[in-house]
């Protein structure tokens, strides 16, 4: 696996033909949401865990959602979804599925969950059916960031400390991304590997936050990946780490999408 060629995305931007992007428009508009949904669950990426989530999920709860955080094992994709799924099958209702970063390739498989209604991207990965992370980021893209991270060991990724706080929180204040830093998750490299066997945003609804900061997704690959998913766009100054920057617009997202008849 090249890790070094992370930001790589000539492959994926170009394969996003009118056709494939007319297809996804047309199966999501299949999926019509009559109701407001009150349970959000939240999926973070790799290097980090749930507690990022913290302010979307207070600003939520004050809006009167039910939310719940997945912790990911980020060890493979397979144990990932099945920790999210187990999330949404523990809601009473419907459910609004958000994704950050690899958490929405988890969302993209985990979402063919009956019980997930919506799906929100944050500055996501967005794979349709037979791809995984690792296909997606295989071929470089000029001119783009490559993020800083540190050769596999044992199996894991990690960013280097050093050059996190740029490439990963550039908008987070310093001292709060020298924690996240030195904070970070181990990102197993069999999870990079997993591959979508259905892509939920093809039957469901979806809405995409983009992050035009981004040192760690390209922006481009962003809107290429929601252009793809026909995922309702909003964009936004940010960094990779914009649930900790801005958590107010990522909240809103959230909640249109909660609130949408879509």
């Amino acid at each position: 696996m090249q890790v070094n060629s992370f930001s790589s995305w000539r492959s994926l931007l170009g394969v996003l033909t009118f056709s494939s992007l007319a297809f996804g428009v047309m199966e999501q508009s299949a999926a019509v949401a009559a109701e407001p949904v009150k349970n959000v669950v939240l999926v973070h990426g790799g290097f980090v865990d749930g507690g990022g989530w913290e302010a979307i999920y207070k600003l939520l709860k004050a809006k009167g959602f039910n939310v719940s955080v997945v912790q990911n094992p980020t060890i493979s994709f397979a144990a990932d979804v099945a920790a999210t799924r187990a999330v949404v099958d523990a809601q009473n209702g419907p459910v609004v599925l958000v994704g950050h970063s690899y958490g929405g390739a988890v969302i993209t498989e985990a979402g063919n969950d009956p019980k997930v209604s919506r799906l929100v991207y944050i500055a996501a990965f967005a794979p349709d059916k037979g791809e995984s992370v690792q296909k997606l980021i295989a071929n470089p893209a000029p001119g783009a960031p490559v993020p800083p991270i540190l050769p596999p060991v044992n199996g894991f990724l990690m960013l280097d400390p050093a050059k996190f706080a740029e490439a990963f929180a550039g908008d987070v204040k310093p001292e709060r991304a020298a924690f996240l830093a030195n904070a970070q998750v181990p990102w197993g490299v069999e999870a990079l590997g997993g591959e979508i066997t259905s892509a939920a945003w093809r039957s469901k609804p979806s809405w995409y936050l983009v992050t035009t900061h981004d040192k760690m997704i390209p922006p481009d690959a962003q809107r290429a990946m929601a252009a793809r998913a026909g995922a309702a766009v909003v964009e936004t100054p940010g960094s990779h780490a914009v649930y900790e920057s801005r958590p107010v617009d990522v909240a809103a997202i959230i909640e249109k999408a909660a609130s949408s008849t879509k």
